[in-house]
C-alpha cells in the first residue's frame, strides 16, 4: 500500500534552511516504491523558493502565501496548514527540529491524531519497517523506535542526516493554496534579532564556542575572528551568557541550543554536563583550556592546555596561512 509523506520546508531570509533538505532526505529514506512525497512552504513571495524546491524528489509543492505568515505564528501556521493536511492526508510529516519545528510539530500531531518522534538523528529501513534513532538523557543513551501508529510526525535534528540532492530534469508540480480567512488572536508584527551572523548556529559545520574563560564581552572577539575565517558560527556556554559576555541566543547546552557540527572548538569551557548535553555529538571536539583537569578534555578528540587568548590567535594565524 502506497504512503504519502509531507515535508514542511522551513526557510529564512528568502533561502531554504539546510534542515529542510535534511528533513526531505529523511522522508526519502523512509519512503518506498510507489510512495509520494509532497512539501509545503509558507510565507510571502515564495515563487523563487518553490522553483528551487521543485527540482528535488517531490511530486507536489503546496505554496501558502499570506501576510500573516511572514513571521512564524503557531496559530496562523496551523490554520494555513489545515487545508493541506486535509487534502494530502499524509501518513507522515517531516520537519526540522528547530524552534519552529518543535513548536509546530505537536500541534500537527494533535490535529492528525498521530504519534510524534522528536529530535531524530538517524533513519534506517529494517525488515520492512523504518527504525528511528533519537538521543535520551542529554545524549548519554539512544533509543530506536518503530512507529506503530498509522500516522507519525517526525522532527529531524540538524546536521545529522545528509541533505537531499536535486534531481536533474525533475520538475515537481507547484500548487497554490488559498489561505482560509480567519481572525487571529495574535499577530506577529516584527521579529527583532539580538544576535546576527552569516551562519545559523544550529546548522553551522564549524562552531567556535566560549565559556567563562573568555572573561568579558571583548574576549569573544578572537573567537569571532577565528569563526569568521573558518566560515563558522560563534557559540557560548550558559556561564558566559549568565555573566553577560554575550546574548543568550548563542547559548549551547541543555537549556540552550543543541548542535552537531563537524568541528566544535571549545574555548575556556570547563565542560559542565549541561553544556555537554548540547554539543557532545559533534564529529570532532577540540578543547582549549588552562586547566588540564577540566572535564571537557574527557570528551575532546583533541585538547590544548593553554591560555585561549594565546592559542586562538595562533590558530587563526596558521589557518589564515593554510587557507591562503
Amino acid at each position: 500500500m502506497s504512503r504519502t509523506y509531507l515535508i514542511i520546508a522551513e526557510h529564512r531570509d528568502g533561502k531554504l534552511r539546510q534542515v529542510a533538505l535534511e528533513a526531505l532526505q529523511a522522508a526519502v529514506i523512509a519512503s518506498g516504491d510507489g510512495d509520494s512525497l509532497s512539501a509545503v512552504v509558507l510565507g510571502s513571495q515564495l515563487d523563487s523558493l518553490a522553483g528551487e524546491l521543485s527540482s528535488y524528489p517531490l511530486s507536489d509543492i503546496h505554496v501558502i502565501e499570506h501576510d500573516s505568515l511572514i513571521h512564524y505564528n503557531a496559530e496562523a501556521y496551523l490554520a494555513a496548514l489545515s487545508p493541506v493536511l486535509d487534502s494530502v492526508q499524509p501518513d507522515a510529516v517531516f520537519t526540522g527540529h528547530t524552534a519552529i519545528g518543535r513548536d509546530l510539530a505537536p500541534a500537527i500531531a494533535a490535529k492528525l491524531q498521530a504519534g510524534q518522534l522528536s529530535d531524530v538523528i538517524a533513519i534506517e529501513p529494517s525488515d520492512g519497517q523504518i527504525v528511528y534513532t533519537r538521543p535520551l538523557y542529554a545524549g548519554k543513551a539512544f533509543e530506536k523506535k518503530i512507529v506503530q501508529d498509522s500516522r507519525s510526525v517526525v522532527t529531524v535534528r540538524p546536521n545529522n542526516i545528509p541533505a537531499a540532492q536535486p534531481t536533474e530534469g525533475h520538475q515537481a508540480r507547484i500548487i497554490k493554496v488559498d489561505t482560509p480567512a480567519n481572525s487571529l488572536r495574535t499577530v506577529v508584527k516584527e521579529v527583532v534579532r539580538k544576535t546576527s551572523g552569516k551562519v545559523d548556529l544550529t546548522e553551522a559545520k564549524i562552531i567556535v564556542s566560549g565559556g567563562r574563560g573568555v572573561k568579558s564581552a571583548d574576549g569573544f572577539k578572537p573567537l569571532e575572528e577565528l569563526a569568521g575565517l573558518l566560515g563558522g558560527a560563534v557559540g557560548a556556554s550558559r556561564g558566559a551568557c549568565d555573566a553577560g559576555y554575550c546574548d543568550y541566543g548563542l547559548q549551547i547546552g541543555q537549556t540552550g541550543k543543541v548542535v552537531t557540527p563537524e568541528i566544535y572548538i571549545a574555548c575556556g569551557i570547563s565542560g559542565a554536563i549541561q553544556h555537554l548535553a548540547g554539543m557532545s555529538q559533534s564529529r570532532i571536539i577540540i578543547a582549549i583550556n588552562k586547566d588540564p583537569e577540566a572535564p571537557i578534555f574527557k570528551i575532546a578528540d583533541y585538547g590544548i592546555v593553554g591560555d585561549l587568548f594565546e592559542v586562538v590567535p595562533l590558530l587563526t594565524r596558521e589557518f589564515r596561512k593554510v587557507l591562503g
